[in-house]
């Protein structure tokens, strides 16, 4: 049976559903009130064990309950925070088994990505990584020394070539916030930092990924070691 012109003409007029009012405006409310929690996170305000009050956090934000509400369950499903009966919402704190369990993985990630960097990554990449360690090496700062080391594990990620090894290293970063205070408090630790990453590109630069590996590798054993003497004090 043929369709009616007319139908066919106030089908045709007939405006689409609007989007009900608020919704858009929620979820990048819900979208900043994630991203603003990482960064206190990430920067020390907030640390491993604190409790997360709604309303403490909209009003340091400058949001309402609703996308506090809603970043909370997101942090909760990523496994940043935890909701304890009685008490709330709480950043986890890693245990002594979970540490050694995360920075095992990181070992693998890192030596892997080392690996592929120097067979495919290009000497601008390589010129980024030492550009970073000549930053984090000059940082008197602690907390921005720490960003300027994760800047460069991304870079050298990046210089990887590998989608796959980056949503990897996406997935640990999540457990990364839970590890607490920078160690780069001690200066010891900071120049340690620095000549295990000048040995990483040096390695890079010499197109041998055995060395390179192997340097990413020693880099986060001693990482693991300061971070368990830091839990131990």
């Amino acid at each position: 049976m043929a369709d009616n012109p007319r139908a066919k003409r106030e089908r045709a007029r007939k405006p689409e559903r609007p989007t009900p009012p608020g919704r858009p405006a929620t979820a990048s409310g819900g979208e900043a009130a994630h991203g603003a929690i990482i960064e206190l996170i990430r920067g020390g305000v907030l640390l491993p064990g604190d409790r997360l009050r709604e309303e403490l956090l909209a009003e340091r934000l400058g949001l309402s309950r609703t996308p506090v509400r809603e970043a909370l369950r997101r942090l909760e499903a990523e496994g940043i925070v935890e909701h304890r009966a009685r008490v709330g919402a709480v950043i986890r704190r890693l245990g002594h088994a979970e540490i050694v369990e995360l920075y095992e993985m990181r070992m693998v990630l890192e030596r892997t990505a080392a690996q592929m960097a120097a067979r495919h990554g290009l000497a601008a990449e390589f010129d980024t990584l030492e550009a970073l360690n000549a930053d984090l090496a000059a940082c008197p700062d602690p907390v921005r020394g720490a960003a300027i080391n994760q800047d460069f594990h991304r870079a050298l990620h990046h210089a990887g070539r590998n989608r796959f090894l980056l949503e990897a290293a996406r997935a640990l970063n999540n457990a990364l916030l839970l590890l607490g205070p920078t160690t780069y408090v001690d200066p010891e630790r900071l120049s340690v930092v620095v000549g295990e990453h000048r040995a990483i590109v040096e390695a890079l630069r010499s197109g041998e990924p055995g060395a390179a590996g192997e340097a990413a590798a020693a880099h986060l054993e001693t990482s693991l070691r300061y971070r368990l003497k830091a839990l131990s004090s």
